[in-house]
């Protein structure tokens, strides 16, 4: 038995699979080109003690990975995945324990490995690349430094052109102007591909990649993917976790398919997923969103072991737009950032309206200004020109005190959750401080914080828990269930399902439409995953350097796109295997 020591240290969906023939390369190797294991695990378990004290991996789990092979672990949140991972680099904790009868890294035996061996292990052997990339960057530290930790082997008279060039590896365009910035100055996309970045400095022979394109733009992720292609390629060892299925066809050679601390299923990714054989996989790939499924529910119990086979798609409520009442009037806003009179704009003369209970979609490459517009319509931040008005009322103009009145009207769902919570609180006092700004509280308010953390599939178990005990999934449903609890008239969805898997992201889809469908709430869904846009959008809105370069509905954009970029983002998607003859599948398209 072993203790480990702690440590701190995208969705594409299935859209491509229908809207075009799956390619026909495949990725992986044959048992005559792999190289030697990387890793080898036999019989693992790893378990927490404590105040939550619980059998995260019951397994057991036998995980090798060859040199030259890349080995996807997939399944819902809290089913393993990254419990099983971290093992690798005694990341787990001290509160954790695990058995193993065989433990094998590059040949040797970690099953009595002291911290200092995990320590020199770490980044040299193994790189990690982690879900989140806010909390694992050093936020005092400037992006050349945390490239240059990880370069300490090099000269520094070389460090920072390596680094430059280490950025660029990872599709960060002009690397020179990133290089002094700190995390927070960093979109999503670009703070994950400097943690990739850092994560490859050190020519690990494997590398961990815990969902890393999860916040990356269909362009960048692509370019990622190749990165992660060409090391594989070229003989290094990788394990994905991912919750996009349509990245794991594309990039794994086999997968294994968790579910509650068990492996389900596994087998080349290709078999796996074209040709599923439990249960739960058929029900993880029925939740995919594809053109068939527009307009239907995508969620099927995943806690039940019956095959979906006979379920029929059950359509969502029917929409109430009000074309009329116009909920979001957006002017002309630009916004620049600094005071140089050449710096670029980050939103350039963008306009747009929403209707009651319409979905409006915003997509665009990480940088394209999405999340500016998205602060400037929630009153976070003023645009340099241009105006908004929210009800037919002055919005951008107001005093932040008369703003203050207003906001309880006006809900986030932030890409970042666990930034955006008080680590302090627990989640009931996060989701039900939401509510005291329409009245309710005492025993009204717990009843509301229940009934909502139900309905997003977290229980009544996690109301006392805190962020820092929580997964990446389970605090964006914390988040989700925070902004629905006042049941806002409008609701900014800024990548509200990029850290979900698939069947939860399914259910939060769901979810969205049936509040909408009820309260006639209008939405500015802000997300890469265009899947996840074509399903739930009414119109969408394609933004490029800050300005729309197009906009139209959903289903013109995505079937006849007019401009070349948005035909470039929609060529980027990944695409998942054909699948074999299923009945509930084929049902999906």
């Amino acid at each position: 038995m072993n203790s480990a020591t702690a440590f701190v240290p995208t969705a594409a969906s299935a859209f491509a699979a229908a809207a075009q023939p799956a390619s026909s390369a495949q990725p992986g190797i044959d048992a005559r080109t792999r190289g030697e294991p990387v890793v080898r695990i036999e019989n693992l378990t790893i378990a927490f003690r404590g105040r939550h004290a619980t059998q995260a991996v019951l397994g057991p789990i036998d995980l090798t990975v060859h040199a030259g092979e890349c080995l996807a672990l997939v399944g819902e949140s809290g089913s393993g995945k990254s419990v099983t991972a971290r093992s690798l680099v005694g990341l787990n904790g001290a509160n954790s324990e695990w058995r193993a009868e065989r433990f094998e890294i590059a040949g040797k035996d970690a099953r009595r490995y002291r911290e200092r061996d995990w320590r020199a292990i770490r980044g040299n052997q193994i790189g990690y690349v982690l879900q989140d990339a806010l909390v694992s960057l050093d936020p005092l530290w400037r992006v050349r430094d945390l490239v240059a930790e990880a370069l300490r082997g090099v000269p520094s008279r070389d460090v920072r052109e390596r680094s430059a060039e280490l950025l660029q590896s990872v599709g960060i365009d002009d690397p020179e102007r990133r290089l002094p910035q700190y995390p927070h100055q960093l979109s999503g996309g670009l703070r994950q591909r400097v943690l990739i970045g850092t994560a490859i400095a050190g020519g690990a022979s494997l590398l961990i990649a815990d969902e890393p394109t999860t916040a990356l733009d269909m362009t960048v992720q692509r370019q990622i993917l190749a990165l992660l292609r060409a090391r594989r390629d070229a003989g290094d060892a990788l394990l994905l976790i991912s919750h996009d299925l349509a990245v794991v066809a594309e990039l794994a050679d086999r997968v294994l398919v968790m579910r509650s601390g068990r492996v389900v299923e596994q087998g080349p990714t290709r078999e796996v997923l074209s040709a599923p054989a439990h249960p739960y996989t058929r029900q993880l790939l029925a939740a995919i969103p594809v053109p068939a499924s527009r307009g239907f529910r995508l969620a099927t119990d995943t806690r039940s072991t019956d095959t979906p086979d006979s379920a029929e798609r059950i359509p969502l409520p029917q929409k109430r737009i009000d074309a009329e009442a116009r909920v979001l009037s957006v002017e002309s806003v630009s916004k620049r950032y600094g005071t140089q009179p050449d710096a670029p704009a980050a939103v350039d003369e963008v306009s747009f309206t929403l209707a009651k209970g319409e979905t409006l979609g915003i997509v665009g490459e990480s940088g394209s200004g999405k999340s500016t517009v998205a602060r400037i319509v929630l009153g976070l931040l003023a645009p340099d020109s241009g105006q908004v008005t929210l009800d037919g009322q002055p919005w951008s103009t107001l005093p932040e005190a008369a703003r203050r009145r207003r906001r309880a009207g006006l809900q986030l769902i932030a890409q970042d959750p666990y930034s955006s919570f008080d680590p302090r609180y627990t989640v009931g006092q996060i989701i039900g401080e939401s509510l005291d700004a329409v009245g309710i509280r005492g025993d009204a308010r717990r009843r509301r914080v229940l009934q909502l953390l139900d309905e997003v599939r977290l229980g009544a178990g996690c109301y006392d828990r805190t962020p820092r005990e929580l997964s990446g999934g389970q605090r964006q449903r914390v988040a989700i269930a925070r902004a629905f609890a006042p049941n806002p008239a409008l609701l900014v969805a800024d990548e509200p399902v990029s850290a979900l898997d698939v069947s939860i992201q399914a259910q939060v889809l769901d979810l969205l439409a049936d509040l909408q469908a009820e309260h006639g709430t209008a939405m500015l869904f802000i997300s890469h995953d265009l899947g996840v846009v074509h399903h739930v959008a009414d119109r969408i809105i394609v933004m490029r350097h800050g300005r729309v370069v197009e906009t139209g509905p959903v289903e013109r954009v995505f079937n006849a796109p007019a401009h070349p970029y948005t035909a470039s983002l929609l060529d980027a998607l990944p695409s998942l295997p054909e699948r074999a003859p299923h009945a509930a599948l084929a049902a999906l398209g």
